[in-house]
C-alpha cells in the first residue's frame, strides 16, 4: 500500500481520532457518580451494545467450519484494550483535569511504536520515526501550555496508554472478525466484567440511572464507532501508522472546546495542532519496497481484487471492495508496502 491507496485508512483513524477526543471531557463529569471500574465498564458496554444493534444489518464474511480464530489476538485485545486499560483511564481522568489526560494520551503511540519494533514486525524507517518525534514534540508542547497531570495520574495514563499499545498491535493481527464485530466482542466481555467488578465494590448498589445512560451513549460513539473505525485502518496501515493518524485526538478535543465551550486558542495549540497533522502527511510519504516472501495463508478480511495479493476466482465476482474467507497462495514479489495484514515479514 503506497500514499495514493492510504488516503481512505487514515481518513479512517483521523475519524477514529475525531470521536474519542471527545471522550475524556465527556467522561470525566461522570467520575464524580460513578467508580473507575463501573464507568469503564458502561463506556465498552455501550460500545459492545450499540454495535450488537447494528450487528444484524451487515455482512459477516464466511469462515469455514473448524476454523480457528486468532484466539490469542482476541483474548489479548480483551484483557489489556477493553478490561485493564480504560481501567487506568478512568482512575487518571479523577485524580487529573481532563485536558491533561487527553494531551498525555499521546505516549499511546510511543508505547505502540516501541512495541511495533520489539515484538510485532511493525517496522518504521527515518519518516515514520521522524513522525513520531514531532508527534511526541507536539504533545509535550500542549502538555507545558496545558499543564501536566499529577505524577500519580500521569503513571496511570502511562499505564493505559501501554496496555493500549498492546491491544492496537492484537486488533491490528484479527483477519476472521470484521472490525465491527472484534470490537463488539470486545465491549461485550470487557465491558460486562468491569461492570461487574464495579458493582461489586460498591456494594451491588445500582448507580444513578442519568450517568449511566450518558456512558452509554458515550461509550458507542467514543469507544464502539471510534475503534472499529481504527482497526479498520490499522489492517490497513500497520497498529504504528494508524497510530500516528490517531494521535490528532488531542487537537480534535481542543478544537470543539473552542467551537463548543467558547475556550481560548492559544498559539502553542495552534502550532502543536500543525505539527500532528504534519506527522500524518510524513508518515504518509513514507515509502517502503524490498523483495519479501508471503507465505501460503487462509484468513478472511476486506479487500478488492486489484491490488497485487487477491487475484482468487469467486463463483460470482463482487464489484468493489468486499470481506470472505480466502486462501493466499505462496509468493515472492517486490512493491512498496506497509506492514498491513499481508506484510509481517522480517528484515
Amino acid at each position: 500500500m503506497n500514499a495514493g491507496t492510504a488516503i481512505l485508512p487514515v481518513a479512517g483513524a483521523l475519524l477514529a481520532a475525531l470521536f474519542f477526543g471527545v471522550s475524556t471531557p465527556l467522561s470525566k463529569p461522570l467520575t464524580g457518580s460513578l467508580g473507575a471500574f463501573t464507568l469503564a465498564g458502561l463506556l465498552y458496554l455501550g460500545a459492545g451494545l450499540g454495535l450488537a444493534a447494528l450487528e444484524p444489518f451487515r455482512r459477516r464474511p464466511a469462515v469455514p467450519a473448524g476454523r480457528r480464530l486468532n484466539r490469542k489476538y482476541v483474548a489479548g485485545m480483551i484483557v489489556f484494550g477493553g478490561l485493564l486499560g480504560p481501567v487506568f483511564l478512568m482512575l487518571a481522568i479523577k485524580r487529573a483535569p481532563a485536558a491533561s489526560v487527553a494531551i498525555w494520551l499521546n505516549m499511546e503511540l510511543i508505547a505502540t511504536a516501541l512495541l511495533g519494533w520489539l515484538l510485532f514486525k511493525d517496522h518504521l524507517h527515518a519518516r515514520g520515526w521522524l513522525s513520531v518525534a514531532i508527534t511526541l514534540a507536539a504533545g509535550l508542547m500542549l502538555s507545558y501550555d496545558g499543564g501536566a497531570a499529577g505524577l500519580a495520574a500521569g503513571g496511570l495514563t502511562a499505564l493505559a496508554c501501554l496496555c493500549w499499545g498492546f491491544d492496537n498491535h492484537f486488533t491490528a493481527l484479527i483477519d476472521d472478525l470484521s472490525p465491527s464485530r472484534s470490537t463488539m466482542i470486545k465491549g461485550l466481555a470487557a465491558g460486562g466484567t468491569n461492570l461487574l467488578i464495579g458493582l461489586a465494590l460498591a456494594g451491588w448498589t445500582p448507580p444513578p440511572a442519568g450517568p449511566v445512560i450518558k456512558a452509554l451513549l458515550v461509550g458507542f460513539v467514543s469507544y464502539g464507532l471510534s475503534i472499529t473505525l481504527y482497526i479498520a485502518s490499522a489492517q490497513k496501515l500497520g497498529a504504528v501508522r494508524s497510530q500516528l493518524a490517531f494521535s490528532t485526538a488531542p487537537v480534535f478535543g481542543v478544537v470543539l472546546s473552542v467551537l463548543l465551550l467558547g475556550e481560548g486558542l492559544s498559539a502553542v495549540q495552534i502550532v502543536s495542532g500543525a505539527l500532528l497533522f504534519g506527522s500524518v502527511l510524513l508518515m504518509m510519504s513514507e515509502k517502503h519496497a524490498h523483495a519479501h516472501i508471503h507465505a501460503a495463508m487462509d484468513h478472511s478480511h476486506s479487500h478488492t481484487h486489484d491490488d497485487l495479493h487477491h487475484g482468487h476466482s469467486h463463483d460470482g465476482a463482487p464489484a468493489g471492495e468486499h470481506s470472505h474467507f480466502h486462501r493466499h497462495e505462496p509468493a515472492e514479489h517486490e512493491h512498496p508496502h506497509w506492514p498491513d495484514l499481508h506484510h509481517r515479514h522480517g528484515h
